[in-house]
Protein backbone atom coordinates (compact mmCIF):
# COMPACT_ATOMS: atom_id res chain seq x y z
CA UNK A 1 0.00 0.00 0.00
CA UNK A 2 2.89 2.25 0.72
CA UNK A 3 4.85 1.56 -2.54
CA UNK A 4 1.40 2.51 -4.22
CA UNK A 5 0.55 6.03 -2.34
CA UNK A 6 4.52 6.91 -3.28
CA UNK A 7 3.82 5.69 -7.04
CA UNK A 8 0.54 8.10 -7.28
CA UNK A 9 2.39 10.56 -5.05
CA UNK A 10 5.47 10.63 -8.01
CA UNK A 11 3.32 9.95 -11.23
CA UNK A 12 0.91 13.49 -9.52
CA UNK A 13 4.51 15.44 -9.48
CA UNK A 14 6.05 14.33 -12.77
CA UNK A 15 2.35 15.51 -14.53
CA UNK A 16 2.54 18.69 -12.95
CA UNK A 17 6.17 18.82 -13.75
CA UNK A 18 5.41 18.02 -17.71
CA UNK A 19 2.28 20.36 -17.70
CA UNK A 20 4.37 23.28 -16.59
CA UNK A 21 7.09 22.38 -19.27
CA UNK A 22 3.99 22.06 -21.72
CA UNK A 23 2.46 25.55 -21.55
CA UNK A 24 6.33 27.25 -20.96
CA UNK A 25 6.49 26.18 -25.01
CA UNK A 26 3.21 27.51 -25.77
CA UNK A 27 3.86 30.64 -28.04
CA UNK A 28 1.94 34.59 -26.17
CA UNK A 29 -0.15 35.20 -28.90
CA UNK A 30 -1.51 38.90 -27.32
CA UNK A 31 -0.26 41.74 -25.94
CA UNK A 32 1.81 41.21 -23.21
CA UNK A 33 1.67 44.94 -21.07
CA UNK A 34 -1.74 45.17 -19.93
CA UNK A 35 -3.14 49.21 -20.14
CA UNK A 36 -2.18 49.58 -17.08
CA UNK A 37 1.48 48.40 -17.27
CA UNK A 38 1.34 50.75 -20.18
CA UNK A 39 0.74 53.73 -18.58
CA UNK A 40 2.80 53.39 -15.55
CA UNK A 41 5.50 51.97 -18.07
CA UNK A 42 5.41 55.78 -20.01
CA UNK A 43 4.99 57.28 -16.74
CA UNK A 44 8.33 55.97 -15.51
CA UNK A 45 10.14 57.17 -18.57
CA UNK A 46 9.88 60.73 -16.88
CA UNK A 47 11.86 62.08 -14.41
CA UNK A 48 9.11 62.30 -12.10
CA UNK A 49 8.98 60.62 -8.75
CA UNK A 50 7.28 57.12 -9.36
CA UNK A 51 4.39 55.43 -7.18
CA UNK A 52 3.72 52.33 -5.58
CA UNK A 53 1.24 51.45 -8.57
CA UNK A 54 4.17 52.25 -11.52
CA UNK A 55 6.49 50.30 -9.17
CA UNK A 56 4.33 47.56 -8.88
CA UNK A 57 3.50 47.61 -13.10
CA UNK A 58 7.22 47.56 -13.36
CA UNK A 59 7.96 44.77 -11.59
CA UNK A 60 4.50 42.79 -13.05
CA UNK A 61 5.72 43.29 -16.80
CA UNK A 62 9.72 42.62 -15.72
CA UNK A 63 8.00 39.49 -14.45
CA UNK A 64 6.19 38.67 -17.49
CA UNK A 65 9.59 38.95 -19.74
CA UNK A 66 10.82 35.92 -17.18
CA UNK A 67 12.73 38.27 -14.50
CA UNK A 68 12.13 36.41 -11.50
CA UNK A 69 13.86 37.59 -8.42
CA UNK A 70 15.51 35.98 -6.00
CA UNK A 71 14.51 36.00 -2.39
CA UNK A 72 17.65 34.78 -1.38
CA UNK A 73 19.49 36.70 -3.51
CA UNK A 74 21.89 34.12 -4.97
CA UNK A 75 20.92 34.50 -8.49
CA UNK A 76 23.84 33.63 -10.67
CA UNK A 77 22.31 35.29 -13.78
CA UNK A 78 21.83 38.43 -12.06
CA UNK A 79 22.04 41.03 -13.67
CA UNK A 80 22.39 39.70 -16.91
CA UNK A 81 18.65 38.47 -16.49
CA UNK A 82 17.23 41.52 -15.25
CA UNK A 83 19.00 43.30 -18.17
CA UNK A 84 17.36 40.86 -20.92
CA UNK A 85 13.80 41.14 -18.92
CA UNK A 86 14.27 45.15 -19.39
CA UNK A 87 14.99 44.97 -22.93
CA UNK A 88 12.30 42.50 -23.41
CA UNK A 89 9.60 44.85 -21.59
CA UNK A 90 11.14 48.03 -23.49
CA UNK A 91 10.15 45.97 -26.97
CA UNK A 92 6.87 45.41 -25.58
CA UNK A 93 6.23 48.73 -24.66
CA UNK A 94 7.26 50.50 -28.49
CA UNK A 95 5.44 47.57 -30.05
CA UNK A 96 2.14 47.56 -28.24
CA UNK A 97 1.68 50.73 -26.11
CA UNK A 98 0.68 53.33 -28.08
CA UNK A 99 1.18 57.07 -27.31
CA UNK A 100 -1.83 58.92 -26.56
CA UNK A 101 -3.05 60.74 -29.90
CA UNK A 102 -2.67 64.93 -29.59
CA UNK A 103 -6.37 66.65 -29.77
Amino acid sequence: MEKLTKSCSTLAALGLLLTGYAAAGVPHSGPHLTPTECRDLAATKSNAPRTRSQHRSELSALSKAGYNPSPWHDDPNYPADLHAAQRRVDHWFETECKPPQPK
